[in-house]
């Protein structure tokens, strides 16, 4: 067997960065495209460098091409979970209702999320809401607050919008939907079947 050759060595001079992207994305932070365009080109454009740089530290870090990059965790803390968990709930809520309104789910990054619309959103869902300990506006704000420390959301003129690393939740109810209205089929398919017989 042929010895593989060595890596060749990484050009931290061409990773001016490095520090800063460590440091968020170690904080459970994404950086995305939108709201952090220098540090996103940078992770483009040496993502193997810096591929090899945090795999040599024991860090996977994922990068979509849709415009975000996380570090891939395996377990979760106790309080990631349950802010995991709002989070999902919320975007779950915001997505159904902007569906309702129309809204192309793909664009959400150009949804302007404000009070009136978390109160509607209040409204619509107060028990599933009151059930995660969300059952007011402010709870709603502190909550996208939350996103936006973990680089899900951006905040400005008292609203928020929606960065690309919602893709992940997106992406996540696309394929549970999908799995529903499989599931539904085949329950339909079997009904068919047995009523047939």
């Amino acid at each position: 067997m042929k010895p593989q050759a060595p890596s060749p060595p990484i050009a931290l001079d061409q990773l001016p960065h490095l520090k800063e992207l460590f440091a968020m994305l170690n904080a459970g932070r994404h950086v995305n495209r939108l709201s952090e365009p220098v540090l996103w080109a940078e992770l483009e454009r040496e993502a193997a460098q810096y591929e090899r740089v945090f795999g040599a530290l024991g860090y996977e870090l994922r990068i979509d091409g849709r415009g975000y990059a996380w570090f891939q965790t395996a377990e979760a803390s106790g309080t990631v979970s349950k802010a995991t968990r709002q989070l999902a709930l919320l975007f779950m809520l915001i997505f159904e209702q902007q569906a309702d309104a129309g809204q192309h789910l793909g664009r959400f990054v150009d949804w302007r999320i404000d009070r009136a619309l978390l109160a509607g959103l209040l409204d619509k869902n107060r028990a599933l809401l009151d059930a995660e300990g969300l059952a007011e506006v402010d709870a709603l704000a502190q909550l996208l607050d939350t996103a936006v420390r973990y680089g899900f959301a951006d905040a400005a003129n008292g609203a928020w919008r929606l960065l690309p690393a919602v893709f992940r939740y997106l992406d996540r109810f696309e394929e549970l939907a999908a799995n529903a209205d499989l599931a539904g089929d085949a329950i339909e398919l079997a009904v068919a079947e047995r009523e047939a017989s």
